[in-house]
């Protein structure tokens, strides 16, 4: 399954990210990694959780974004949740890319995912929300 957190900049998308990684991390009989663009979040999520800065891997593009999380579930089959924030940072404006990256994550079994979007929902594809939910 596949969740989006979608908001213009500043409606809180991070905070309830972070709550989520939190919350999931507490329960989740495996482990819970949670992706960000830069180091802001290292005080924010416990340290129950895996945080991954995509700068780490010069992530840039969907692309290459799938290939970072498809080879975190391939290393580390007990991921329960994978958490995103920064999604278009990390991936780019194009949105037709991102459904086409959402439809590739939705292959990968046993992982729940959640993104955050910086945009309107309005401005997505219609295409985007036949693999993923907003919430």
């Amino acid at each position: 399954m596949i969740k989006l957190i979608i908001g213009k900049k500043g409606s809180g998308k991070t905070k309830k990210l972070v709550e989520m990684v939190n919350a999931a991390a507490d329960v989740s009989l495996g482990n819970v990694v949670c992706i960000e663009k830069g180091d802001v979040l290292t005080f924010s999520v416990t340290h129950k959780a895996r945080l991954v800065d995509s700068c780490d891997f010069n992530v840039n593009g969907y692309g290459e974004y799938y290939g970072l999380l498809a080879g975190m579930k391939a290393g580390n089959n007990d991921i329960t949740h994978i958490f995103g924030d920064a999604t278009l940072r990390i991936g780019g404006r194009n949105y037709d890319e991102l459904a086409d990256f959402l439809e590739r994550i939705s292959k990968i079994e046993d992982v729940e995912f959640t993104f955050t979007l910086s945009c309107d929902a309005e401005e997505l594809p219609k295409k985007v929300f036949d693999f993923a939910v907003k919430i």
